[in-house]
């Protein structure tokens, strides 16, 4: 994962989903990577050569790729982290990098989940997978973030209440989340604005309680989802590998529906098919199979 630099001593992301009428010479000079005094240059060598702004302003050494592409991503109301990192794990590629190639994979799932599953009637969805380190986080937490960059109002709940990993790729500091939530029937203030992002909200999963499976069985997580569907356009849950417990299906008995994770070279299909067939034995659907390649 590329990092880039920081650039005038403050982190910067694009404003969500807004078209931006400014040309891209004028971005660029309010970013304070192309000086004004610069901008006749720049045209003279668009005019001459017969090349896009941004091209010049590479070509001649004024502007980076990077520069060019957060400058189209503003134009076009694509947010994303630009400059230092801004706490965010590298593990959210579409946060630091959305350009970059292996996420295209991700944005052909969000359109096939918004054509097929996502709409008023069905806003939540839980992602499993058979065992630790299949990448299930990964998924949800990039897919929470693409969702966000569409202009969906989204919210990632961490129900992996056995070793969660949200709080950790978002750099989340509050010690309060879903076990809380769950204990307390507070849903309220729970989940955490991230930064960057207008529409992207996480629910942690706060202190790891010593009964997850029951703490998940109570009334108060249906609850807590309802409460969800209601605030949100798009809920996407966490879960913990089915091969520590069943908090998983139960968590997606709850949301009503599944998108399951497999790992290349990892995952058995034996044991796929197990928790396919267990999830749909507990009343959910299965919205489709996810293999990563990663």
């Amino acid at each position: 994962m590329k990092h880039m630099s920081e650039s005038a001593s403050a982190e910067q992301a694009t404003p969500a989903a807004e078209i931006d009428n400014r040309t891209i010479g004028r971005i660029l000079i309010d970013m304070g990577k192309l000086k004004p005094r610069d901008e006749l240059r720049v045209f003279k060598l668009h005019r001459e050569k017969l090349l896009r702004f941004g091209e010049a302003a590479r070509r001649l050494g004024l502007v980076s790729t990077a520069d060019i592409q957060y400058a189209l991503s503003v134009q076009f109301g694509l947010p994303y982290v630009y400059g230092a990192p801004g706490g965010l794990s590298p593990e959210l590629v579409a946060a630091h990098d959305p350009f970059d190639r292996q996420l295209e994979s991700l944005r052909d799932l969000r359109a096939q989940l918004l054509l097929h599953w996502f709409g008023p009637d069905c806003r939540t969805l839980a992602v499993l997978s058979t065992d630790g380190g299949d990448g299930r986080s990964y998924v949800a937490a990039n897919l929470a973030v693409l969702f966000a960059q569409l202009g969906e109002k989204t919210l990632l709940i961490d129900a992996d209440l056995r070793f969660p990993r949200q709080h950790r790729i978002f750099r989340l500091m509050g010690s309060r989340g879903l076990a809380h939530a769950l204990y307390a029937r507070a849903m309220n203030g729970s989940a955490e604005k991230v930064p960057y992002f207008e529409n992207l909200f996480v629910l942690p999963a706060g202190a790891v309680p010593p009964n997850p499976a029951e703490l998940l069985s109570r009334g108060e997580l249906s609850a807590l989802l309802s409460d969800a569907r209601r605030r949100y356009s798009v809920v996407l849950i966490d879960t913990s590998a089915s091969a520590r417990g069943s908090d998983a299906q139960i968590v997606a008995a709850r949301a009503g529906g599944a998108l399951l994770v497999a790992r290349h070279n990892r995952t058995e299909l034996g044991q796929l098919r197990r928790l396919h067939d267990a999830v749909v034995r507990g009343g959910a659907r299965v919205a489709g199979t996810v293999l990563n390649r990663i």
